[in-house]
């Protein structure tokens, strides 16, 4: 007859098994993964932009030798290699790269947006001759003969399918009065910063 006590001794069978704090192996590759799709994005990036990037030497080096390479197989095995580099890196150091590629996007968006911008302002200027005397009075400095021609022109572009050369000439002057603009807007804020430092 079976003893209906026996293995209840009070304890459960895995209660000794040592606990493994370790990440299991699917989260591992989720994580390694992850850095090789972090390492292409700087592979993919503009040169200076990754020079400016803060992570250690070895590791741009890898990329921008990475950058470097056209052969297929050898590329291949190059960014093999940036993501062996982007795995000894610790968790901070992740993080500043990752928050740096995110500022790129949200630079990039912004650059868009205002591109957008500059596009809908000169379909005005086009379509209403009002959006040029604003554009005069936020910018006495313009020559409004040459922006009444370039309208002009632009318009029997559009109406006659021609080349945009007019068209794109008015984008152009609008794009760099935006940067007059953003450049006097950051002068203004230094010398604020310079005022404010000079106060204390």
């Amino acid at each position: 007859m079976p003893n209906p006590n026996r293995g209840s001794v009070g304890f459960q069978s895995n209660e000794f098994e040592p606990e493994y704090d370790r990440p299991s192996k699917s989260e591992l590759k989720r994580q390694s993964n992850e850095l090789q799709k972090l390492g292409e994005q700087l592979v993919d990036a503009p040169r200076d932009r990754v020079k400016r990037v803060p992570m250690p030497d070895d590791v741009r080096d890898a990329i921008l030798t990475c950058q470097e390479i056209t052969n297929h197989e050898g590329r291949r095995r190059a960014l093999q290699f940036v993501g062996k580099k982007m795995r000894t890196l610790d968790e901070e150091e992740v993080a500043v790269i990752q928050r740096t590629i995110d500022s790129w996007k949200g630079a990039s968006k912004a650059e868009t947006a205002a591109l957008h911008a500059l596009e809908r302002r000169r379909e005005k200027l086009l379509a209403d001759d009002k959006a040029l005397t604003v554009l005069l009075e936020e910018n006495p400095e313009l020559d409004v003969q040459h922006l009444r021609t370039l309208i002009r022109n632009a318009r029997k572009e559009v109406a006659e399918s021609k080349p945009p050369k007019a068209y794109r000439e008015i984008f152009q002057i609008l794009k760099d009065l935006g940067k007059k603009k953003k450049a006097a807007a950051e002068e203004d804020a230094e010398e604020a910063d310079d005022e404010s430092d000079d106060e204390q």
